[in-house]
Protein backbone atom coordinates (compact mmCIF):
# COMPACT_ATOMS: atom_id res chain seq x y z
CA UNK A 1 0.00 0.00 0.00
CA UNK A 2 1.15 3.50 -0.76
CA UNK A 3 0.65 6.51 1.43
CA UNK A 4 -1.68 9.03 -0.12
CA UNK A 5 -0.84 12.72 0.25
CA UNK A 6 -3.45 15.34 -0.51
CA UNK A 7 -2.78 18.06 -3.01
CA UNK A 8 -3.90 21.60 -2.22
CA UNK A 9 -6.71 21.35 -4.80
CA UNK A 10 -8.11 18.20 -3.12
CA UNK A 11 -8.47 19.74 0.35
CA UNK A 12 -12.06 20.28 1.50
CA UNK A 13 -12.26 22.67 4.46
CA UNK A 14 -15.27 22.83 6.77
CA UNK A 15 -16.35 25.54 9.21
CA UNK A 16 -17.03 24.54 12.81
CA UNK A 17 -18.43 26.61 15.67
CA UNK A 18 -17.48 26.01 19.31
CA UNK A 19 -19.01 27.74 22.33
CA UNK A 20 -16.36 28.34 25.01
CA UNK A 21 -18.71 29.33 27.83
CA UNK A 22 -17.78 27.42 31.01
CA UNK A 23 -15.17 25.30 29.21
CA UNK A 24 -11.62 24.62 30.46
CA UNK A 25 -9.34 26.57 28.06
CA UNK A 26 -6.51 24.03 27.81
CA UNK A 27 -8.79 21.16 26.82
CA UNK A 28 -10.56 23.32 24.26
CA UNK A 29 -7.25 24.60 22.87
CA UNK A 30 -5.95 21.08 22.27
CA UNK A 31 -9.20 20.15 20.49
CA UNK A 32 -9.02 23.28 18.32
CA UNK A 33 -5.32 22.77 17.49
CA UNK A 34 -6.08 19.24 16.30
CA UNK A 35 -8.91 20.55 14.10
CA UNK A 36 -6.79 23.40 12.68
CA UNK A 37 -3.99 21.01 11.72
CA UNK A 38 -6.38 18.42 10.25
CA UNK A 39 -5.16 15.53 12.40
CA UNK A 40 -8.75 14.35 12.92
CA UNK A 41 -8.98 13.41 9.23
CA UNK A 42 -7.78 10.15 7.67
CA UNK A 43 -6.32 12.25 4.85
CA UNK A 44 -4.01 14.26 7.16
CA UNK A 45 -1.04 15.64 5.27
CA UNK A 46 1.67 17.15 7.49
CA UNK A 47 3.02 19.65 4.94
CA UNK A 48 -0.37 21.06 3.81
CA UNK A 49 -2.98 23.16 5.56
CA UNK A 50 -5.75 20.55 5.49
CA UNK A 51 -7.53 21.53 8.72
CA UNK A 52 -10.88 23.20 9.24
CA UNK A 53 -11.85 26.78 9.96
CA UNK A 54 -12.76 27.14 13.65
CA UNK A 55 -14.99 29.84 15.15
CA UNK A 56 -14.90 30.24 18.94
CA UNK A 57 -17.61 32.33 20.61
CA UNK A 58 -17.95 33.45 24.26
CA UNK A 59 -14.18 33.32 24.74
CA UNK A 60 -14.45 35.75 27.67
CA UNK A 61 -16.46 33.16 29.64
CA UNK A 62 -13.86 30.37 29.76
CA UNK A 63 -13.52 28.74 33.17
CA UNK A 64 -10.08 28.05 34.62
CA UNK A 65 -9.85 25.23 37.16
CA UNK A 66 -8.42 25.79 40.62
CA UNK A 67 -6.79 29.17 41.21
CA UNK A 68 -5.42 29.49 37.67
CA UNK A 69 -7.58 32.51 36.85
CA UNK A 70 -5.72 34.56 39.47
CA UNK A 71 -2.34 32.79 39.41
CA UNK A 72 -1.68 31.97 35.74
CA UNK A 73 0.73 34.57 34.41
CA UNK A 74 1.39 35.52 30.80
CA UNK A 75 4.86 36.96 30.13
CA UNK A 76 6.23 38.95 27.20
CA UNK A 77 9.35 40.97 26.61
CA UNK A 78 9.45 44.47 25.14
CA UNK A 79 12.92 44.00 23.68
CA UNK A 80 14.50 46.58 25.97
CA UNK A 81 16.76 45.78 28.93
CA UNK A 82 14.60 44.92 31.94
CA UNK A 83 11.54 44.82 29.70
CA UNK A 84 9.95 41.61 30.99
CA UNK A 85 6.23 42.27 31.43
CA UNK A 86 3.58 40.08 33.01
CA UNK A 87 -0.17 39.98 33.33
CA UNK A 88 -2.49 37.45 34.98
CA UNK A 89 -5.28 35.64 33.15
CA UNK A 90 -7.81 37.45 35.36
CA UNK A 91 -6.67 40.87 34.13
CA UNK A 92 -6.66 39.78 30.49
CA UNK A 93 -10.15 38.26 30.67
CA UNK A 94 -11.53 41.37 32.37
CA UNK A 95 -9.65 43.70 30.00
CA UNK A 96 -10.23 45.00 26.50
CA UNK A 97 -9.24 41.84 24.55
CA UNK A 98 -10.38 38.73 26.50
CA UNK A 99 -10.23 36.55 23.39
CA UNK A 100 -6.41 36.67 23.52
CA UNK A 101 -6.33 34.02 26.26
CA UNK A 102 -7.94 31.46 23.98
CA UNK A 103 -5.98 32.50 20.90
CA UNK A 104 -2.65 32.30 22.76
CA UNK A 105 -3.52 28.87 24.19
CA UNK A 106 -4.19 27.51 20.69
CA UNK A 107 -1.12 29.21 19.22
CA UNK A 108 1.12 27.53 21.77
CA UNK A 109 -0.25 24.10 20.82
CA UNK A 110 0.59 24.50 17.13
CA UNK A 111 4.07 23.83 15.69
CA UNK A 112 6.47 26.60 16.57
CA UNK A 113 6.94 29.65 14.33
CA UNK A 114 6.62 28.24 10.85
CA UNK A 115 4.75 29.57 7.83
CA UNK A 116 2.39 26.59 8.02
CA UNK A 117 1.59 27.24 11.70
CA UNK A 118 0.87 30.91 10.95
CA UNK A 119 -1.46 29.89 8.11
CA UNK A 120 -3.27 27.39 10.32
CA UNK A 121 -3.65 29.97 13.10
CA UNK A 122 -5.22 32.38 10.62
CA UNK A 123 -8.03 29.82 10.21
CA UNK A 124 -9.00 30.42 13.86
CA UNK A 125 -11.61 33.12 14.54
CA UNK A 126 -12.10 33.96 18.24
CA UNK A 127 -14.85 36.29 19.51
CA UNK A 128 -15.40 37.47 23.07
CA UNK A 129 -19.19 37.54 22.83
CA UNK A 130 -21.87 35.29 21.29
CA UNK A 131 -21.98 37.12 17.93
CA UNK A 132 -19.80 36.36 14.91
CA UNK A 133 -19.85 37.51 11.26
CA UNK A 134 -19.52 34.03 9.72
CA UNK A 135 -23.18 32.99 9.43
CA UNK A 136 -22.88 32.80 5.63
CA UNK A 137 -20.42 29.89 5.93
CA UNK A 138 -23.06 27.84 7.83
CA UNK A 139 -20.66 26.44 10.43
CA UNK A 140 -21.28 23.05 12.00
CA UNK A 141 -21.94 23.49 15.73
CA UNK A 142 -19.87 21.22 17.99
CA UNK A 143 -20.95 20.85 21.61
CA UNK A 144 -17.51 20.52 23.19
CA UNK A 145 -18.85 20.73 26.73
CA UNK A 146 -20.96 17.59 26.25
CA UNK A 147 -18.10 15.50 24.85
CA UNK A 148 -16.65 14.79 28.31
CA UNK A 149 -17.58 15.84 31.84
CA UNK A 150 -13.99 17.03 32.32
CA UNK A 151 -14.33 19.64 29.57
CA UNK A 152 -16.33 21.99 31.78
CA UNK A 153 -15.48 23.38 35.18
CA UNK A 154 -17.28 21.90 38.16
CA UNK A 155 -17.81 18.51 36.58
Amino acid sequence: MKTQFLKVADIDKKWILVDAEGVVPGRLASFIAMRLRGKHLPTYTPHNDCGDFVIVINAEKVAFTGAKRNNKTYYWHTGHPGGLKERTADKILDGKFPERVMKKAVQRMLPKESPLARKQLSNLKVYAGPDHPHEAQTPEVIDFKAMSPKNSKGA
